[in-house]
């Protein structure tokens, strides 16, 4: 059986990589990855518009890895539209990096189930094989963070470098030309970097475990039996 200490730890690494399972759960159906202002500039173009008339052309927009929504602001108010990633938009957009942002997300969440079992099981006993003790945590923590990691630098790479946001704001404008003037990464994003740094943290509670703290002995004073003290 594993000591109090350990038990501590393992414990506690479990219930990180089960938030960690939920986390990436929540940031995988939330439509809350970027957010953004966009400037109809086609509209604008057409009237000219100056500075304090480009209000009534800037929108919104946001969207996540599945769905999202719009308004779009081209001089005669404000029109709501929602649309999904799949099965049409993905054909605009980089499609191959799409789905690896979505296959790299359910590795993360298949590799903390398996970290959650493998904490479990060593908070509860000491594993006979090497592979089901510290060293099987450790591996699995690692790959789920690892894949963390590469869906969210996959998506900023989609955001910055494949500009996400534009193909997403022009889908289906074949009249008006969209522009993005800002662009913010949101809740969901920053969820998935906090799945990541839970892992982190479990990586350290198992190196901590493994920790062999000095035990403290106290020194029994030696008992000195002498004739006199027999005769007495």
């Amino acid at each position: 059986m594993p000591g109090c200490f350990k038990k501590t730890l393992f414990a506690l690494a479990s219930l990180v990589s089960f938030v960690s399972f939920i986390l990436i759960v929540v940031a995988m159906g939330t439509p809350k990855w970027m957010t953004g202002k966009i400037l109809c500039k086609t509209g604008a173009d057409l009237v000219n518009a100056t500075d304090p008339e480009l209000v009534k052309f800037i929108g919104e927009i946001y969207y996540g890895l599945f769905r999202g929504g719009k308004i779009r602001q081209c001089g005669l108010g404000g029109r709501r539209s929602k649309f999904t990633i799949f099965p049409h938009m993905v054909k605009k957009l980089n499609t191959g990096l799409h789905v690896m942002i979505i296959m790299f997300l359910c590795v993360a969440i298949f590799f903390s189930l398996v970290s959650f079992g493998f904490c479990i099981l060593n908070a509860i006993k000491v594993p006979y094989r090497a592979i089901n003790g510290p060293a099987g945590a450790c591996l699995w923590n690692f790959l789920a963070g690892g894949f963390v990691v590469l869906a969210v630098t996959s998506f900023m790479a989609a955001v910055k470098l494949h500009h996400l946001t534009e193909r997403i704001a022009n889908f289906r404008e074949n009249v008006f030309r969209f522009i993005i003037l800002e662009e913010h990464f949101e809740d969901c994003f920053w969820i998935c970097v906090a799945s990541a740094t839970a892992h982190a943290v479990n990586l350290l509670l198992i190196a901590i475990s493994g920790i062999h703290f000095p035990k403290i002995k106290t020194k029994t004073e030696e008992v000195n039996v002498t004739a006199e003290d027999i005769m007495y």
